[in-house]
């Protein structure tokens, strides 16, 4: 299945008000330039701004976004995509969420962070991805129940039990995304403070961010619970989220109209 049809199916089954996110971190200059060369439209930022309005033009706009160091502003993401030393500037940032300035410096040292060499990074829908490169990460932002369909999802694909998202200050999307594709583990975590507002979090989505390598395993338990029952874990049989709330309610029945 394409990458298209699987967007189509998680669009569909999930109700995923936002497109899929792809992430792609380019390392090699070969495969950056075939991305150049084969992607129908590339879009760039015309100032530098957040990782997490990056996004914005692939989940809601459906558009292909690259970017490299000249086009990312906030201090958050270019410490985590190793496009910036510690300085006290960062440090400072972080004085309004820790008791002191030697816990805001020992929080941001231990953030995730790219080893050196980054070229750049391309976000994109989900389906438009076929052909261009295969995602390091895919990253969802959606809903409560959604994302707990995604997290039962991977614990059974992949077999892991319980999950232990990693949460950072102020680094949800950018921080999010390195830390799943550094360690290769499903992150869950909410907006922080500043993808609140400037990444147009105000919904209240969730962050869900599963590795690239086993986001095909991760859909083909969703498409066998389909082809068995539903996409609805809570009531298999009904589609998400159906009924969900309530779900063994004898009140909340309907029938046929005679």
């Amino acid at each position: 299945m394409s990458y298209k049809e699987m967007q189509d199916v998680l669009m569909k089954e999930l109700r995923l008000y936002h497109y899929p996110v792809a992430v792609k971190f380019f390392y090699d200059q070969a495969e950056l330039d075939h991305f150049f060369e084969n992607a129908p439209e590339i879009v760039t930022p015309v100032k530098a701004m957040t990782f997490c309005q990056w996004e914005l033009g692939a989940r809601m706009k459906g558009q292909i976004v690259y970017s490299g160091e000249e086009g990312l502003g906030c201090g958050n993401a270019r410490f985590c995509f190793g496009w910036k030393d510690l300085d006290e500037s960062e440090i400072k940032g972080h004085l309004k969420y820790t008791r002191d300035a030697e816990q805001a410096e020992r929080f941001v040292k231990t953030k995730p962070r790219m080893r050196d060499g980054l070229l750049g990074v391309a976000v994109a829908p989900l389906g438009s991805v076929e052909g261009l490169f295969e995602p390091d990460t895919v990253h969802f932002y959606c809903d409560n129940m959604q994302a707990y369909h995604l997290a039962v999802d991977y614990m059974a694909a992949t077999d892991t039990h319980p999950l232990r998202p990693s949460i950072t200050m102020n680094s949800s999307a950018c921080g999010g995304n390195v830390h799943t594709f550094m360690e290769q583990q499903f992150n869950m975590l909410p907006a922080c403070s500043g993808s609140y507002n400037a990444g147009k979090t105000e919904r209240g989505e969730i962050n869900v961010i599963i590795p690239g390598k086993q986001f095909k395993d991760v859909f083909q338990r969703l498409q066998d619970r389909i082809d068995a029952a539903s996409s609805s874990i809570t009531r298999p049989g009904d589609g998400f989220p159906g009924a969900d709330i309530c779900k063994n309610c004898p009140l909340i029945v309907f029938k046929k109209n005679k």
